[in-house]
């Protein structure tokens, strides 16, 4: 049954696409994120709707008279030059059959990510975007919790098998994540059932997160609601909250995770965190070797750990997506994913420093706060993680690019507005502009 209802929405919604391509920017991104297809048990779990997506997708973006160039912002000119230097590494890559293979796996996401960049370019495409993410995400978020609710917090949160967030860890990162963008949906919801929902969804992924037994995701929590009390406007409202929330949400996990968390004071014993260190260390020496490129894709190899980890028999993935980014891309792709995560937050502050005071963009200053709150999250969970190619940051990043566009575009015109009136009068052309003073743009290298 689930296999039919995926395959009737993708090919319900396929022919709707040549006419509004901008919804197969929102399909991929569902697909692709939420994974439905794995939900199922028959011949959907194996069928290329990601690809079918993404082709139509394509087509129509080369046939469409659509607005369809890359927004010309600093932060697009660094994830150009990410991606060039992933290509880059690959060509000089240690292991060059076996980085193929991964790189054309990567290089389809960061081809859809330009497309969504392309596609996304209003308000109403944003929202959609981010609705599409927090129920794609939010769907196991809910799940999880429920089912760590029922048991008791016994059994460890999954998420589903054979993706990104298939692990404890990952689905616990991307559901911290996604909790900060529901709180922004609940300030446009204009509905109290829409509103109350996704307090109870918050609450159940939050659940599911610490029902996961990560303890990177510990982490992310604490860092992320601390950066969500310094931007809240209701400090003291908001602290209340917390307090209400979190002591108990702590009190329901039983003892075994407890002591999990606890063994976050005695790394030095703990084999699992050693582990990481050997990885990161390996990566860090290998990159010594290979300082431009690194080793390119697919570096985890007994041959590359007995060369360069303190301890060679301990295999590990870089569970990092900081040395993961040294180890396969080098100093140099280190540095650029360094700066395109600056900037992406960057761009962030420009938007909320901008929009102070216009009220028609009080949601994107708002939505630019929750995605710096999820970048928090992920920046501090991340450290943990082989998660470099993670789809959804650089979805959030594209909304980010989307915004300033939109902002600066409105900016501008009431410059002109302003402009005409004590001139010529020609304001009248640009539409019901407020006869307001000008928001200055505040500029800045981003």
């Amino acid at each position: 049954m689930r296999d039919i209802l995926v395959t009737l929405i993708v090919f319900g919604f396929l022919p709707t696409i040549f006419k509004k391509p901008h919804r197969g920017a929102l399909m991929w991104v569902w697909i692709s994120v939420m994974n439905p297809h794995t939900q199922g048990w028959g011949f959907a779990t194996s069928f290329p709707f990601a690809a079918i997506i993404g082709g139509v997708t394509l087509v129509t973006l080369v046939f469409t008279r659509e607005p369809k160039n890359l927004p010309k912002t600093s932060l697009t000119w660094i994830f150009i030059a990410f991606v060039f230097w992933m290509n880059v590494s690959t060509v000089f890559s240690i292991y060059p059959e076996d980085a193929f293979i991964q790189w054309n796996k990567v290089m389809k996401i960061m081809l859809m990510t330009f497309v969504v960049i392309m596609l996304i370019r209003t308000k109403d495409h944003i929202n959609w975007l981010i609705w599409i993410i927090v129920i794609s995400l939010g769907y196991y978020g809910v799940k999880g919790g429920i089912f760590t609710v029922i048991g008791g917090g016994v059994d460890m949160v999954l998420g589903p098998e054979g993706t990104f967030i298939g692990g404890n860890n990952e689905i616990a990162l991307a559901l911290i994540m996604t909790i900060p963008l529901m709180h922004y949906l609940q300030t446009i919801s204009p509905k109290p059932w829409v509103r109350h929902s996704l307090t109870a969804a918050m609450m159940l992924c939050a659940l599911a997160a610490l029902g996961s037994y990560s303890r990177g995701a510990l982490l992310a929590i604490a860092a992320m609601v601390a950066f969500l009390w310094l931007k809240s406007q209701h400090k003291v409202r908001m602290g209340a909250l917390f307090m209400l929330a979190i002591p108990p949400a702590l009190a329901f996990m039983p003892a075994q995770w407890t002591e999990r968390m606890d063994t976050i004071n005695d790394y030095e014993e703990d084999g699992s965190v050693q582990g990481r260190f050997n990885a990161w260390w390996m990566a860090y020496n290998l990159a010594k070797d290979y300082p431009l490129t690194g080793g390119g894709f697919e570096i985890i190899t007994p041959e590359l750990f007995w060369a360069y980890a303190p301890n060679p028999q301990d295999l590990h993935a870089a569970h990092s997506i900081y040395f993961q980014a040294l180890g396969e891309h080098g100093f140099v792709g280190l540095g650029l994913y360094l700066l395109l995560g600056f900037y992406t937050w960057r761009t962030g502050s420009w938007i909320i420093r901008n929009t102070k005071k216009l009220e028609e963009f009080k949601w994107a200053s708002s939505l630019a706060t929750m995605i710096q709150v999820s970048v928090i999250g992920f920046a501090v969970g991340g450290t943990f993680l082989s998660l470099l190619y993670f789809d959804v940051p650089y979805y959030l990043m594209g909304a980010m690019i989307t915004m300033r566009v939109l902002v600066e575009k409105e900016l501008k015109q009431r410059a002109l507005s302003v402009t005409g009136k004590k001139g010529t009068g020609s304001s009248r052309q640009l539409g019901t502009l407020e006869p307001s003073s000008p928001q200055p743009i505040t500029r800045d290298s981003s």
